[in-house]
């Protein structure tokens, strides 16, 4: 019995997490808004290069331990 209120509870208090107001949308960047051009200020390229990397060494040791199984 002490499980099912408790279960009550989380499920009705966890509800209220979610409830907050969304923050204000970004000022508009055409217009010289403050937030930054659309995307922020993220570099992509270096990032897709690093994960490409670790993705050929992942790929690779698992070849290498498919032809040691064998």
């Amino acid at each position: 019995m002490k499980r099912i209120i408790l279960s009550i509870a989380f499920i009705a208090l966890s509800s209220l997490a979610f409830t907050q107001a969304p923050p204000p949308p970004p000022g508009d960047p055409g217009n010289g808004g403050t937030n930054g051009p659309v995307g922020g200020n993220a570099p992509v390229g270096s990032g897709v290069a690093i994960l490409l990397a670790l993705g050929s060494v992942y790929a690779g040791k698992k070849t290498i331990e498919l032809r040691e199984r064998e």
